[in-house]
């Protein structure tokens, strides 16, 4: 289960003062580490893909019996990618609400 923090709007505040302090240098270490960072989780994301779509041919051939871990393998690498593109679009609703803020 996911738990949310409710008290969203403080942390909002926080990192917004946080921010104000930092350097521009700083800011962009902190984008391109928020960048390695999505990086690395799609390649975790692509690998659980890659994992499940394995065992599913192990098991059509006969190498692997098991159909529990073939079914948990696959409804893992599936929710996974449902997150991402749950998170993709969080994103991009972001973007395009930035995008028609008057300025």
């Amino acid at each position: 289960m996911i738990n949310f923090n409710s008290n969203v709007a403080s942390l909002a505040q926080n990192y917004h003062a946080n921010a104000a302090k930092l350097n521009p240098q700083e800011q962009t270490d902190g984008f391109k580490k928020t960048v390695d960072a999505v990086k690395h989780q799609i390649s975790k994301i692509d690998d659980q893909q890659k994992d499940a779509d394995q065992s599913v041919i192990d098991l059509l051939t006969g190498k692997n019996e098991d159909i529990t871990s073939v079914v948990a393998a696959v409804s893992k690498a599936d929710m996974s990618f449902k997150l991402l593109i749950g998170v993709r679009n969080k994103l991009i609703d972001a973007y395009k609400q930035t995008m028609q803020m008057n300025i």
